[in-house]
């Protein structure tokens, strides 16, 4: 099946699910998130975007990363707020398009990309404070059901009772190579410097105190290690056809 290929609708039953995925930096969650969207007719919630968007603003003021109590102050003086795509089936290509993201009023999208902005993101995201104001935000966004929403500790945190887990994972090296490869024909850094700096990451995500990175304990584990990126979308669609199969057949 191609990446193209029309979408299955799920019933009218299964629309107010939520879809969580997790996953280390690289993994592809994003990428996986947007085609199951589209696949199911679900909204894509990005969290990973609401990260950025606050270092962002955290390093246009100035404001030290590793103050936590700076960090506070500055988020309760901040708003952040996705508009997630629906998937227009007269315009196919705008399923590629990543949510709008905005801070403070302003549309960020396009400033949130860049390595920095990323690094920030990753730094600040480990005081519990913050986590818990993003979480808030974040149950509120989905607090309808209906979407797919891609993190770290989603499945864990965020919406424990999600109904489909997917934790998407793959080697470091893998992953590497695959955010090297989307920095274009004449990147600044070498492949082995992006690789180094996703296991610095992992070593963050992983072990911070609060919220670490892992699977849930329902979650189903997707390494795509040895998979292209067809094979994993079909892998994570089958997944979540199979969770939406069982919930109506106990019904």
């Amino acid at each position: 099946m191609s990446l193209d290929d029309s979408p299955l609708r799920a019933d009218q039953s299964a629309r107010k699910i939520i879809v969580a995925i997790d996953g280390p930096a690289g993994a592809g969650k994003s990428t996986i998130a947007r085609h199951l969207a589209r696949h199911f007719g679900l909204l894509n919630l990005e969290t990973g975007a609401m990260y950025r968007a606050f270092a962002l603003k955290a390093l246009r003021v100035g404001q030290p990363l590793d103050e936590s109590s700076g960090l506070e102050r500055l988020a309760a003086e901040t708003t952040i707020r996705l508009e997630a795509n629906r998937p227009d089936p007269a315009k196919p290509e705008s399923d590629a398009q990543e949510n709008r993201v905005f801070l403070d009023g302003e549309d960020v999208t396009g400033l949130i990309r860049n390595q920095a902005v990323t690094d920030a993101a990753s730094r600040v995201s480990v005081f519990p404070a913050i986590r818990a104001w993003m979480v808030r935000l974040q149950q509120q966004l989905a607090a309808d059901g209906g979407v797919v929403m891609e993190g770290r500790d989603i499945g864990t945190v965020v919406f424990p009772h999600a109904e489909v887990k997917i934790f998407l994972d793959a080697a470091p090296e893998v992953r590497g190579q695959r955010r090297f490869d989307q920095l274009g024909p004449a990147p600044t850094v070498q492949p082995e410097e992006v690789i180094r700096e996703l296991r610095a990451r992992d070593e963050r995500d992983r072990n911070r105190p609060d919220s670490p990175l892992r699977a849930a304990s329902d979650a189903v584990i997707l390494d795509s290690t040895d998979m292209t990126l067809e094979q994993a979308v079909e892998a994570a669609e089958s997944i979540v056809a199979a969770k939406l199969n069982l919930a109506a057949l106990r019904k």
